[in-house]
């Protein structure tokens, strides 16, 4: 025993890096002088064991059924090429385990089984015996079979409500941490620039301040359940040229920092994130997993995170085979490295023997290894992987008793669904009982999206994700259809079902049963939109990216069809992207956009379409009139928007971000500001009455925008900067006081400093960018500001019910703070 080592209470002698009672720095500092060099590059590696191929194992790949794909970009030709038996792999210690849960349709218990096997074998195997860090997708829910799943990310953009997005977090975090998992691999922080993109659905929409204050709140959930959260993806993916996966990103340093880099920041001060994955995307020019000002100058010394870096799959191999920046993987491991990637998932080419050998050679400092080291074992000894207690066992203890469906998840999962659903327009059809309106007896039901719940979920939704290679298996959930959930909802009604067409491909031999069966009946409910899948395989999802807006394959033909047949369409479309309904909006009675609302989808379409639900959800995009005139973000310099006979293209759109309307309606009136001059490091606040007018409760979205009017450089002719949520009984009103610091105005000014700079503003409040009644103006006075760091990035909200009223404040962008 040495004057360093302690002794636990069991008696048994503790090395410092297991002494609880010692300060984790301490502790991770006497590990690694203990480690080996190897045992160091060891902990910045991984093992994906479930990999669909096993070469590890001796045995011949796992075949796959016809037309399904792998999870993961190439994982085939990685997976093939990887052939390292398990237990050479971990000789010297190993970093994490790659989605033990996530790549075949396992139980809880079967999943805990092999988590306490692996783990034994990496202890076991390794000179310290140091636990792996074990990780998982938990995009919309912990990606596992039979687990809850919940709407996709554009979804919860929909709701505009960051404390349920957090409730949702908590329970997905709960769950994954009962089953031994350490490490989520979520949320999605890319802001939209380009609808074409797939992975829209991942995403939670095409405004910074919203996918900043819904991101910071799924960050709080997972982290506050014991999970580390990882922000993805770090930075530019989502602005490839032409909206194509793995596209080059054209974007200067200013777009990135005001449109793409707000949320990381503010997930990471506002959340307290532990980790950040980067993007497999080049921004002009220079790839993320190699760009040290992105993960050393900006991430760490200018935003102080301190947690770990971890590659996007296979994204440090891709700097040699992709972009081509590195000879081979090895170089490529020593250009990540540099950079500032610690980690590499989901299994080790490029930071294994080549990083030893180049440190032995005197090629790559000893220090930089340490530095990746160092971070990680801090993240194992703070989740308690290093206490003399831990056991595999005692890690995944709550596996007995979890269920990873449970009715609580599913309540979760129906009420954001319902907050997520976006009545476009109620026209005359909707809603289908009740007011005055007379019950319909027969209904059509048509549509690819009607009868099938897959279309309910995102790519990385298990029943997606994995279930395609396993047919048989069903969803592993229960999830009614929209045509189930419709039976149950309308009773009294008979309901005649016709598909009509696929999702894709230009079959038009359903259409004649489909326009019959609109024909005769009372009403139609057409259920359009997409199907996710990857790489190709899906309508929406990663890798399946799209030419143009138009509804895939023969879905617009068969709507445009179904409105001459005289009875009323309800048109609902269930997609991960927002479509060009400029041709159908004419025609339908009504117009309902649902964005894959998971599984309890069905029920939540169903009570919004009957009038049981009052729908409150809220466009987090835009839908545009024409396929064409990419990109249509609302946040557009003067020059982006209509351009008023300069150009003969107008990219107005056919609904405006924010948008959404109810069974009952709403005013915002009364404008008030505090100041008619603010400093340029002081606050503001600005209020506004908003009353329901209408004769059901409901809930509105309030929202700010401001318009910088003259600013060095050219800013969006409104940009959100503050929203809540307020609820409402018929009659009632209340106050809505936004309370917004200088600092919200900040930019990137042209020597790509963030400034607070002096002039005019106008403020304007309303339901939508479009609708905006309260308008008026304010000063901000005194110096330029440069702020970076420790700026405030929250415009805190407060709702008080006016006399004779009731009211309550949802979903408010206050950050926790009421």
């Amino acid at each position: 025993m040495t004057a360093l080592d302690g002794v636990s209470a069991a008696g048994r002698i503790l090395r410092p890096w297991q002494d609880p009672a010692l300060p984790v720095a301490e502790r991770v500092d006497a590990l690694l002088e203990e480690m080996t060099l190897e045992e160091k590059v060891g902990q910045l590696g991984s093992r994906w064991p479930g990999n669909a191929m096993r070469a590890d194992q001796g045995g011949e790949p796992e075949k796959k059924s016809e037309g399904t794909a792998n999870v993961a970009p190439m994982q085939d030709v990685f997976a093939a090429s990887g052939g390292v038996p398990f237990e050479e792999t971990i000789r010297h210690g190993l970093g994490h385990l790659t989605r033990v849960f996530g790549s075949a349709p396992v139980t809880a218990a079967e999943g805990a089984a092999e988590v306490v096997r692996l783990q034994s074998e990496v202890v076991k195997h390794s000179r310290l015996g140091i636990p792996a860090l074990v990780h998982e997708e938990c995009l919309t829910g912990f990606t596992t079979y039979g687990a809850t799943v919940y709407p996709a990310a554009i979804a919860w953009g929909a709701t505009f409500d960051p404390d349920l997005v957090e409730r949702m977090a908590t329970a997905i975090g709960r769950d994954m941490r009962a089953v031994g998992v350490h490490q989520g691999l979520s949320p999605v922080l890319d802001v939209v620039r380009d609808y074409r993109w797939g992975r829209v659905e991942e995403t939670m929409g095409e405004d910074p301040y919203l996918v900043s204050m819904l991101g910071a709140a799924y960050v709080r959930g997972l982290e506050n359940a014991g999970i580390i959260a990882t922000l993805k993806h770090f930075a530019g993916y989502s602005a490839s040229r032409a909206a194509r996966n793995h596209g080059p990103v054209p974007m200067g340093r200013r777009e990135l920092m005001d449109m793409i880099l707000p949320p990381f920041e503010t997930a990471l001060v506002e959340g307290g994130a532990r980790s950040v994955m980067n993007s497999y995307s080049d921004v002009d020019g220079v790839p993320a997993a190699a760009d040290s000002w992105l993960l050393t100058d900006l991430l760490r010394d200018e935003w102080g995170f301190t947690g770990t870096v971890v590659s996007d799959y296979w994204a440090i191999p891709f700097l040699a085979t992709m972009h081509q920046v590195a000879a081979d993987a090895g170089e490529a491991g020593v250009q990540a490295l540099t950079a500032g990637i610690d980690v590499e998932l989901p299994d080790t080419l490029g930071f294994g023997p080549h990083l030893v050998e180049r440190v032995r050679r005197g090629e790559l400092p000893e220090s930089l290894v340490d530095r990746a080291a160092r971070r990680l074992l801090t993240q194992k000894v703070q989740l308690g992987l290093l206490d003399p207690d831990w056991t595999p066992e005692k890690s995944v203890a709550g596996a007995r008793a979890v269920d990873l469906d449970s009715p609580a998840n599913r309540a979760l999962a129906r009420e954001l669904a319902e907050r997520s659903i976006v009545l476009l327009d109620a026209g005359t059809a909707l809603p289908l009982l009740g007011e005055g309106r007379p019950e319909p007896r027969r209904v059509a039901v048509v549509g690819p999206c009607a009868d099938d719940p897959h279309t309910f979920m995102g790519c990385y939704a298990f029943p997606n994700h994995v279930l395609p290679r396993h047919p048989g298996l069903g969803l592993g959930v229960a999830a009614p259809s929209l045509l189930d959930a419709l039976r149950a909802e309308l009773p009294d009604a008979e309901l005649i079902h016709e598909p009509g067409c696929d999702v894709r491909g230009d079959d038009r031999s359903g259409f004649a049963a489909a326009l019959r069966a609109a024909r005769e009946s009372d009403v139609c409910v057409a259920v359009v939109g997409d199907l996710a899948g990857m790489f190709g395989l899906g309508t929406s999802g990663e890798g399946c990216d799209a030419d143009d807006l138009r509804l895939p394959g023969v879905q617009e033909d068969l709507l445009a069809e179904l409105a001459t047949t005289g009875t009323p369409v309800v048109v609902v479309v269930v997609s991960g992207r927002p479509y060009a309904l400029g041709g159908v909006s004419g025609t339908a009675a009504a117009l309902v956009q649902a964005f894959m609302p998971g599984e309890e989808g069905g029920a939540a379409i169903a009570g919004v379409l009957s009038g049981r639900v009052q729908p409150s959800g809220k466009l987090p995009v835009q839908i545009p009139r024409g396929p064409g005139g990419q990109p249509g973000t609302y946040l557009q310099p003067p020059l982006g928007s209509n351009s008023h006979g300069i150009s003969n293209l107008d990219p107005t759109p056919l609904f405006p971000f924010g948008y959404g309307t109810s069974y009952t309606t709403f005013e915002v009136d009364s404008l008030r500001i505090s100041d008619a001059e603010v400093p340029t490091d002081g606050e503001f606040t600005v209020s506004v009455r908003v009353r329901n007018t209408g004769g059901r409760t409901g809930e509105e979205v309030v929202q700010l925008f401001l318009y910088d009017v003259v600013a060095q450089v050219t800013r969006p002719v409104r940009q959100l900067t503050g929203f809540t949520r307020v609820r409402l009984e018929p009659g009632a009103s209340a106050l809505a006081t936004f309370t917004v610091p200088a600092d919200r105005t900040a930019f990137t000014g042209r020597d790509l400093r963030r400034v607070v700079e002096p002039g005019d503003l106008e403020v304007l409040v309303g339901t939508s960018a479009s609708d905006l009644p309260c308008r008026g103006r304010i000063r901000l006075t005194g110096p330029l500001r440069h702020v970076g760091p420790g700026r405030r990035l929250v415009t805190r909200v407060d709702v008080e019910p006016l006399p004779g009223s009731s009211a309550t404040h949802q979903g408010g962008t206050d950050a926790g703070q009421s």
